[in-house]
């Protein structure tokens, strides 16, 4: 991964253009797994081209659950082990942690030399308690990991602690109808991401699955999955971007088809947020469609972000831009994505002037010393969310440089693409 992007804006920074996003990556991943413990009675349509779906969709096709698009082969025979390499995608690794221990086999589950630094440990112990047989190969706690399946199960009952991964809490529950004994799942402390579980309940439910949710106890006993279609709406992640974009331009429409308002997924809390900046959503005949040239609304004191970490980058970079010193919360979950994402933004950050302190949790912008050279380069760290939280700063720098421009692919193959609809110009370093 080399190559680097040129972004630039040049002449009337109006923007009227409509998108169509690919679909939810958080969505489609949950809906391949759920394809795959229903023994393809559930069918999945709309899935995303997303790097991390096309990996998650090509391992279950090669451990013999074929979905609706092929794709690449990662099946390979190491000391008696089947190697599963999920490379950098953090939410199959998490997924395929409860999906392999639940499916006969031996598996070698890895992934890249970052993923392997990101934890996995919490799920792995929450596994083996419900009587997994899965053990560490190199460092306690991380990946890569062995796992015979399927599981013995020993008890019902597991607790988990729910301000670490929502997607620990997500990968066990999916497993849980096609355990023996089901599932009763206990949430230690605060559950962050709270959205993205019920997401997972919610597809669920949609496929026959009954849940109950008392306090911080999730039960979900033995069930049989019911044939159903997941269609996949799309990604409001990605649309995110388009919101920064409106909220730098002099003025925008950006219409964005087949977005719902009411959605399952946690990002769409993007169109509230939003309305800090003077960005208003309003729905079509088609999808959405997001206008700037709004009233603002009062932002609040400290803007809580824990149930939509993902869209973290996004905003602070827009606060950043507009010179507002705004505080934030909720980022504890950032500094275990697929980079540190706290560390990258005070990195970034500071080749505009800006700052991001923490004290106690609150993270701080300072805007003081805010100004804008005439090109700025921005390190991606390998991390997609980063290259295009920042590449809207075009709009109001002359020459902005992303370092690594496939990154993007993990999440929006089309980004650069979609940039150039708009008006932007994207050149190839």
């Amino acid at each position: 991964m080399s190559k680097n992007a040129l972004v630039s804006f040049k002449g009337n920074k109006n923007i009227n253009t409509e998108i169509q996003l690919t679909g939810s990556k958080s969505e489609c991943n949950r809906a391949l797994i759920i394809s795959a413990l229903s023994k393809k009675l559930v069918q999945v349509e709309n899935l995303s081209n997303a790097a991390d779906t096309v990996t998650l969709n090509g391992i279950l096709n090669k451990l013999g659950v074929e979905n609706n698009e092929s794709g690449q082969n990662t099946k390979l025979q190491t000391n008696n082990s089947e190697l599963v390499d999920v490379g950098p995608a953090g939410t199959a690794m998490r997924f395929l942690s409860a999906y392999l221990s639940a499916k006969n086999g031996n598996f070698l589950l890895t992934g890249t030399e970052r993923m392997k630094q990101r934890p996995i440990g919490i799920l792995a112990e929450a596994l083996k308690t419900l009587g997994a047989d899965i053990s560490y190969t190199e460092n306690e706690g991380f990946p890569p990991l062995n796992i015979i399946g399927p599981l013995n199960q020993k008890t019902e009952k597991v607790s988990i602690k729910g301000d670490v991964s929502s997607q620990y809490i997500s990968a066990l529950l999916m497993i849980a109808p096609i355990l023996p004994q089901g599932l009763v799942l206990e949430i230690e402390g605060e559950l962050t991401s709270k959205p993205y579980v019920d997401m997972t309940l919610d597809m669920l439910s949609s496929v026959g699955i009954e849940h109950h949710w008392a306090g911080n106890s999730i039960s979900i006993k033995p069930q049989t999955f019911k044939p159903a279609t997941l269609v996949v709406e799309p990604d409001w992640s990605a649309a995110s971007y388009w919101y920064s974009i409106a909220a730098l331009a002099d003025e925008a429409k950006i219409s964005l088809p087949a977005l719902k308002e009411k959605s399952l997924q946690g990002d769409s809390q993007i169109q509230k947020i939003m309305e800090i900046f003077g960005i208003q959503t309003s729905k079509t005949a088609t999808g959405i469609s997001i206008q700037s040239n709004e009233k603002a609304s009062d932002a609040p004191a400290v803007l809580d972000l824990k149930t939509c970490p993902d869209l973290a980058q996004t905003i602070v970079v827009i606060a950043a831009a507009l010179g507002k010193n705004m505080a934030f919360t909720g980022l504890e979950t950032l500094k275990i994505k697929e980079t540190d994402r706290i560390a990258a933004l005070q990195n970034e950050l500071a080749k505009i002037g800006v700052t991001l302190t923490e004290n106690n949790l609150v993270y701080t912008l300072n805007c003081d010393k805010l100004h804008f050279p005439d090109k700025i380069t921005i390190a991606t760290y390998e991390d997609h969310r980063m290259a295009m939280a920042f590449a809207p700063l075009a709009l109001l720098v002359k020459e902005v440089e992303i370092e690594e421009m496939q990154v993007v692919e993990k999440s929006y193959p089309y980004f650069w693409e979609d940039l150039k609809k708009a008006g932007f110009e994207v050149t190839t370093l």
